[in-house]
């Protein structure tokens, strides 16, 4: 059996790590699974990108489309365009996709033409704003994925309210998870740690990167403004995205509190989200992995996708309205902040989880290369 593993941006790069490990582990057990690793070169960020393969252990990709740069639809033909390539020259028994980045949508679509089947880890998830290109993303691919992995209940009630059989949905956890309790006791205190002289539970981690958020100037200058003034003079540490950087040379935002830094790898961000006394962002991804660690989040977003981390873990929704800010911050800094709990299935094993039941679906023919499908009311009408 050989696999297509899809990655294509950062968070692709935290969720493929386990799986892959889980393949590697069943091979030394000499079971019948390959893989080959694709990089569409959507994160097209050399140093970064390698930085993660390197941090997480993940081997080299087998391909690179090189798909980095342009517009989302420019990025999204470039992928479809070099992964048909891909599976003229080798059709794959499984592609397997993660979260809702561009390039899972444009591979999920490109394997279905080829007659692959697709298995959507995180599949599931809605946040109900349409505004979101990620939920764009991830609606397409859950529409024509054939197997879905899912983090909660939440995730699986979605899918079913949408028409997906049961015997397609599988709840196994959150591969996230696994990759951030795997690494827990290979975390680096960033350099960053010594020169602003920081200390456990004395500074916030802030990202931000959601155009709701960064893409107007006067708008992203109140949000910082009120952080800045809520938190009085607690360090804030601000790792930037990017393309929030460039709007951020504008603003000239003068503060001796906040310290714009460059991005992090995995290993050290963790270490700074770890130790933080709280984390404020606009990241899904981030909010679960505060869930685990038990640290207090707060969201600017009026909406979320991953609504186990608000219900169950330490997440609040603040919204985007800056005056929103202040009421929060005074509740986390008279530690009337919520305590939480981690979510079911959030254990480490998921990626594990998900490597069995391909082997298994395999193993009882589900994995077959799909037929053409014969539309039974033109049956019925004599065409």
């Amino acid at each position: 059996m050989v696999l297509d593993i899809i990655a294509g941006a950062r968070p692709n790069f935290m969720k493929i790590a386990p799986i892959i490990k889980a393949i590697q582990k069943k091979q030394e057990e000499e079971l019948d699974i390959n893989f080959r690793l694709i990089h569409t070169g959507q994160h097209y960020d050399k140093n970064m990108s390698q930085a993660f393969f390197n941090e997480l252990g993940i081997p080299k990709p087998d391909n690179n489309l090189g798909a980095g740069g342009g517009s989302q639809a420019e990025q999204t033909a470039k992928i479809m365009i070099e992964y048909e390539k891909l599976l003229e020259e080798e059709n794959p028994d499984l592609c397997v996709v993660v979260g809702d980045v561009t390039s899972t949508m444009a591979c999920s679509i490109t394997a279905k033409k080829a007659g692959v089947r697709v298995a959507h880890v995180e599949g599931g998830i809605r946040s109900g704003d349409w505004t979101m290109p990620e939920e764009i993303n991830r609606m397409v691919t859950d529409r024509i994925s054939d197997f879905f992995f899912t983090t909660s209940e939440f995730a699986n009630k979605n899918l079913l309210r949408e028409g997906i059989s049961d015997d397609q949905i599988f709840f196994v956890g959150n591969t996230m998870i696994d990759t951030l309790l795997g690494n827990l006791d290979r975390l680096i205190k960033p350099a960053i740690w010594e020169s602003l002289d920081l200390s456990g539970g004395n500074y916030l981690v802030m990202t931000l990167h959601r155009p709701a958020n960064v893409d107007e100037e006067k708008n992203l200058k109140s949000l910082i403004d009120n952080i800045i003034k809520a938190l009085d003079g607690l360090p804030i540490v601000f790792p930037v995205h990017p393309r929030t950087r460039q709007i951020l040379e504008n603003l000239d935002i003068q503060d001796s509190s906040i310290h714009f830094i460059d991005p992090l790898g995995y290993l050290e961000f963790i270490y700074l989200v770890k130790y933080s006394r709280a984390v404020i962002t606009d990241s899904g991804g981030i909010t679960e992995e505060t869930t685990v660690l038990n640290v207090p989040c707060l969201t600017l977003r009026d909406n979320t996708e991953r609504p186990e981390t608000i219900l169950i873990g330490t997440n609040e929704l603040i919204g985007t309205d800056p005056e929103a800010i202040k009421p929060a911050i005074n509740k986390l800094l008279k530690g009337n902040w919520k305590a939480g709990s981690t979510p079911e299935k959030w254990d480490g094993n998921t990626a594990e989880n998900i490597v069995d039941i391909i082997l298994n679906l395999y193993a009882i023919g589900a994995l077959e290369k799909q037929g053409s499908f014969v539309d039974e009311t033109l049956l019925f009408n004599g065409k």
